[in-house]
């Protein structure tokens, strides 16, 4: 029998992570505060979207926050988001 250690991200009462590594898990955790922070600056600043729209707005921001601070510093969304395509790996189906 082997013993297995999990780390399990809970928010608001829902399991949204689990994982083997502490660090990775603490990671999620944190990006989950940060977004919470967004959710209320965001509403503190009279937008009213619904809930849903605006948890997924603000873990949207929360994952790519270094993207933003870049976007915040200037650089364009046009060359942000071609550099983020060149991050992403195609990979073709092999043909039968």
């Amino acid at each position: 029998m082997a013993v297995i250690t999990r780390y399990v991200v809970e928010h608001k009462g829902v399991e949204k992570f689990v994982s083997a590594d502490k660090k990775e898990a603490d990671q999620y955790d944190k990006m989950l505060d940060v977004a919470d922070n967004l959710s209320e600056y965001i509403e503190g600043k009279g937008f009213n979207l619904d809930a849903s729209v605006l948890e997924e707005l603000s873990i949207m921001l929360s994952k790519n926050k270094d993207s933003l601070t870049k976007l915040l510093k200037g650089t364009s969304a046009d060359s942000l988001l071609s550099e983020e395509k060149a991050d992403v790996v195609k990979i073709e189906k092999k043909k039968a």
